[in-house]
C-alpha cells in the first residue's frame, strides 16, 4: 500500500506542473504576445537601433533580441516565462511538502494561483522583473528543501549560486538581495557557512563584474550615471522641495544646468522619480555631466539631514513596507499594468529610438473569447479594495515571517526560517534603492507568502495540538465547593 502511495505522489509535481503551465499558457494566449510597457520597448530597441546599453538587463535584452531575430515576435519569449514559473512554482510546492505543508491544500494552492492575475498577467509580460522573480520563487524552493533536510550540500551550494548569480544578471540591484539572503542564511543554517559566504560573494560580484568589466568590452555601454543615480536625485528633488533654505546659490545653479529649479520643486514626491527624470525639461545629457557633482549634493544632505534622506526612502519603498497605497497623492497608487493595444498609444511615435518591425509591441489575441474574458477579470482584480492583497507585498512579507517562524517552533527546525531569505533580500533591498510604487518590484514576496499559507495554518494547528491540556471546569468547581464546606 505504500509503495502504491509512494508512486502516485512521484506523478504529483508533474501533475502540479502541468496544472499551472495550462493555466499560464491561456493568459499567454489572451495576451500574445505579452503585455508591456515603455521600459520593455526600450529593452529592444537599443539593441536592434543601438548603441546597446546595460541600463536595465543584458541577459533578459539578449532574450529579446534573439526571439524577435529568429522568430519575428517576441511571443517566444513570455511562453519560456510560462514555463519558467510553473517550474519554479512547483519546486516550491514539493519543497514545502516535503518541510512539512499539507500535501493535498499546498498542492491545491499552487494550482490555483495562476488563476490570480498578480500571477497570470504577470508571468506574461514583457519585464525583466518576470525572470528576476522567477529566480527568487526557487531560490526559496532550493531553501525549503535545505531545511527539509536540515542539511546543506555542494549540489545544493551550486544551485543556490546559480540562480542567485542569474538573479543578479536580471536586475541590478540583485547583489543587494543576495548579500542580505546570504547573511539569513548564515544566522540559520549551522554547516558549511565558509562555504556558503564565498558562494553568495561570488554570485553577487559576477553580475557587477560582467556589466562594469566585461560588457564594455563587448561593445555593451555601462548604465548612464543618471539610471544609476536617479534616486539620489529623487532625494534632492525631495529635499530641495520641503527645505529649499538648505541649499546655496552655487547648488541652485548645478540643478538649473540640469533641470529648471520648477522642475526639481514638481518633481520633489517621494513616492515616485516619475515627475523628476521623465519631463521633456530635464537633460539626461547634462544629469549624465553633472552626475559627480550632484552625487556630491546628495552627500552633504545626508550628512546633515540624514532622517530626511531616510524618510524619502521610506517613502519611496512604501511599496515594500506599508500595507496600503495612497491614492489621494501623484505616484501613491501602487502601479500594476500598462494596458495600452500597442507601443505607439503608450509610449507615443519618437518617443523611443524606432526600429523595423516595432509593430511586435502590440497586442494580438489568440482568442478574442479569452482576451475579453482576461482583461475583465484582470479589471475586477485591479479595483482599489483588492490592491493591499493582490499588488503589494508588505503584507505578504510579514506573513511569510509569521509562516516561517512559527514552522520553525512546530517542526522545532530553525531552517525552516530559510524560505524566507529571499523576501527579507527583496524587502530591504526595495527599502533601500526603489523608484516608484511598482507593485512588479515585491512580485515574488506575493508568491512566496500565498504557497507558505498551507505551512501556517499547518504549523499553527501543530502548536495548538501540543499545549496542555486544560483542567476540567467541572472538577476545578467541585474542589473548591468541598474546600468551601470544609470547617476551619
Amino acid at each position: 500500500m505504500q509503495i502504491e502511495i509512494a508512486k502516485r505522489r512521484r506523478w504529483v509535481p508533474l501533475g502540479t506542473f502541468v496544472a499551472i503551465q495550462a493555466v499560464l499558457a491561456c493568459w499567454w494566449a489572451a495576451f500574445y504576445p505579452g503585455l508591456f510597457s515603455r521600459d520593455s520597448v526600450l529593452y529592444l530597441s537599443h539593441t536592434l537601433v543601438g548603441p546597446w546599453v546595460g541600463d536595465h538587463s543584458v541577459l533578459y535584452d539578449s532574450l529579446l533580441w534573439l526571439s524577435f531575430r529568429t522568430t519575428g515576435d517576441l511571443g517566444a519569449v513570455t511562453f519560456l516565462q510560462t514555463t519558467a514559473m510553473a517550474a519554479a512554482l512547483t519546486y516550491l510546492t514539493e519543497a514545502l511538502k516535503n518541510l512539512g505543508a499539507p500535501r493535498r491544500s499546498t498542492t491545491v494552492v499552487a494550482v490555483l494561483l495562476p488563476l490570480v492575475p498578480t500571477a497570470g498577467a504577470f508571468t506574461v509580460t514583457l519585464w525583466k522583473d518576470v525572470p528576476f522573480t522567477i529566480c527568487a520563487v526557487a531560490i526559496a524552493a532550493a531553501c525549503a528543501a535545505m531545511a527539509a533536510d536540515r542539511t546543506v550540500t555542494y549540489r545544493r551550494l551550486l544551485g543556490l549560486g546559480l540562480l542567485m548569480t542569474t538573479l543578479g544578471l536580471f536586475r541590478a540591484n540583485g547583489f543587494l538581495i543576495v548579500g542580505v539572503a546570504i547573511v539569513v542564511l548564515l544566522v540559520v543554517v549551522s554547516a558549511m557557512r565558509v562555504r556558503l559566504a564565498l558562494v553568495g560573494t561570488v554570485a553577487a560580484a559576477i553580475p557587477l563584474l560582467l556589466n562594469n568589466l566585461l560588457f564594455p568590452q563587448l561593445g555593451i555601454a555601462a548604465p548612464s550615471k543618471t539610471y544609476v543615480y536617479h534616486t539620489a536625485f529623487g532625494d534632492i528633488a525631495v529635499a530641495y522641495r520641503d527645505h529649499p533654505e538648505l541649499f546655496t546659490e552655487q547648488d541652485k545653479t548645478l540643478m538649473t544646468a540640469v533641470a529648471p529649479l520648477t522642475r526639481w520643486t514638481e518633481g520633489g514626491n517621494c513616492y515616485t522619480i516619475n515627475p523628476l527624470i521623465w519631463r521633456r525639461d530635464f537633460s539626461w545629457p547634462q544629469a549624465d555631466a553633472h552626475a559627480g557633482e550632484l552625487l556630491d549634493l546628495w552627500k552633504r544632505l545626508l550628512l546633515q539631514q540624514p532622517a530626511m534622506v531616510i524618510d524619502a526612502r521610506l517613502c519611496r519603498g512604501a511599496i515594500a513596507w506599508k500595507l496600503f497605497g495612497d491614492d489621494t497623492v501623484e505616484g501613491g497608487r501602487t502601479y500594476r499594468f500598462s494596458l495600452r493595444p500597442n507601443a505607439d498609444t503608450y509610449v507615443g511615435p519618437n518617443k523611443v529610438p524606432d526600429f523595423q518591425g516595432r509593430w511586435v509591441y502590440s497586442l494580438r489575441p489568440m482568442s478574442q473569447e479569452l482576451y475579453q474574458r482576461a482583461s475583465s477579470w484582470l479589471a475586477t482584480a485591479e479595483q482599489p479594495q483588492y490592491d493591499w492583497l493582490l499588488w503589494r507585498g508588505a503584507f505578504w512579507c510579514y506573513l511569510s515571517y509569521l509562516a516561517v517562524a512559527l514552522g520553525a517552533l512546530a517542526q522545532r527546525n530553525r531552517y525552516v526560517i530559510a524560505v524566507a531569505a529571499p523576501v527579507i533580500g527583496q524587502q530591504l533591498a526595495i527599502l533601500a534603492n526603489i523608484s516608484a510604487q511598482d507593485f512588479r518590484y515585491m512580485a515574488s514576496p506575493i508568491l512566496i507568502g500565498v504557497l507558505l499559507v498551507p505551512l501556517l495554518i499547518a504549523s499553527i494547528g501543530r502548536l495548538v495540538r501540543r499545549l496542555p491540556p486544560r483542567e476540567p471546569a467541572s472538577a476545578s468547581t467541585s474542589t473548591s465547593a468541598e474546600q468551601a464546606e470544609t470547617p476551619a
